[in-house]
């Protein structure tokens, strides 16, 4: 009986995991393994891809052990081994992931859970793209597409851009990432003056699959009064300020290079500066010269700069006026016993700056006003271009 009863006992014993002190037996199972792809700007080929998981609370934990496989009937394979609870594995992904947890005595815990990389939850790319050549930049807006049709999975904006050949009417090779955005907008700036470049935009989502890229558009910064710009004083106060006319050299006459100067918003001597409302961002047009009142064209849109032919006689005040796109504001300046009239056309109005045509009668008393000094107006520019990249 006393041989019976050790033996059960020792059986029993033999059933009991093998004891390895504290953190001791196989390590706990890496919790909620998730991804995010690195965009390349082609969204067949990501850079790579960062895994993630919940860290292990194992004082004997010695390691992660990352598997993947290229196909969903292939055999997962080993694709490395780290200290971390993140793994990047460089170059084009695998389609499916899965970690487990290793201690200091070999022992392996079970599989996380299996990721897999689809390219089926792209978003879509968007729709258009337009552009307004700039002084040293290119302003680009494009349908908000990417998010619309999934603002849960949206990420941001990847703009790229490459040179031009006039010649060719083709785009470069050499892309470059300008930049990332939220907004459906964004201000390519720094760039050289008469030197063409081409653009493209992507959308990424949350798992950093990048979309197909958007049509392609090509545009040439210029150095003329066309589609000003002009920035909320909280954003560049150097250049939120604007003024219609500033006689430099005293003679009375207006030359191309006291027109339409873009100056600093705490001047005294500007026509106006814009500030940025706190609550919600909106752009609104101030007075600031103690001669400068400024009033709206009309109460709807205008179609173009031209149709502000008249200044109104009256109307006009020193209460500042919301920017809207494609809304009409005529000023009126009195330097001592003289008037003269000027006025804007938004073109554009975001959420740092905004962009508008500008015209001024250097006349005195006239409220004729001409189309920005005698210069020719201008709406969206560039084109779009055909092919691919």
């Amino acid at each position: 009986m006393r041989v019976l009863l050790s033996l059960v006992l020792l059986v029993a014993v033999a059933c009991q995991p093998s004891v390895m002190g504290p953190g001791g037996g196989a390590p706990s199972t890496p919790a909620n393994l998730t991804y995010q792809l690195e965009p390349s700007g082609d969204p067949n080929r990501p850079l790579g891809i960062l895994l993630i998981w919940d860290d292990v609370t194992d004082a004997n934990l010695a390691s992660y052990r990352v598997y993947s496989r290229s196909s969903s009937s292939g055999a997962y394979g080993l694709r490395g081994e780290t200290s971390s609870n993140t793994f990047h594995d460089n170059g084009v992904p695998h389609l499916q992931y899965y970690v487990t947890a290793v201690n200091a005595n070999g022992e392996e815990s079970s599989s996380s859970n299996v990721i897999t990389v689809d390219e089926r939850l792209q978003l879509d790319p968007p729709a258009w793209l337009s552009s307004i050549s700039l002084n040293g930049a290119i302003h680009l807006e494009w349908s908000d597409t990417s998010y619309i049709t999934a603002p849960t999975r949206f990420k941001w904006y990847r703009i790229y851009s490459t040179g031009y050949s006039l010649d060719t009417r083709l785009c470069g090779t050499n892309w470059l990432l300008e930049g990332t955005t939220v907004a459906p907008e964004f201000l390519a700036s720094a760039l050289t003056n008469g030197v063409p470049r081409c653009f493209g935009i992507s959308a990424v989502s949350r798992e950093g699959y990048e979309s197909l890229w958007s049509p392609l558009r090509q545009d040439t910064p210029r150095p003329d009064a066309r589609n000003t710009l002009v920035f909320a004083y909280n954003k560049n106060q150097a250049q939120s300020g604007f003024r219609f006319w500033q006689d430099l050299n005293s003679d009375g006459r207006a030359q191309a290079s006291e027109l339409g100067l873009v100056q600093n918003g705490n001047l005294t001597s500007i026509d106006f500066w814009v500030y940025q409302d706190p609550k919600d961002s909106t752009l609104w047009l101030v007075p600031e010269f103690a001669g400068t009142q400024m009033r709206l064209y009309s109460t709807s849109p205008v179609a173009d700069l031209t149709s502000i032919d008249f200044a109104p006689a009256s109307g006009y005040a020193r209460s500042m006026i919301q920017a809207v796109p494609g809304y009409g504001y005529v000023f009126e300046i009195v330097e001592g016993s003289t008037v003269r009239y000027g006025a804007l056309r938004m073109t554009h109005v975001g959420r740092d700056y905004l962009i508008f045509d500008w015209s001024f009668q250097t006349d005195p008393g006239n409220p004729e006003l001409t189309i920005r000094a005698g210069q020719s107006t201008a709406m969206a520019t560039g084109t779009g271009v055909s092919g691919s990249r």
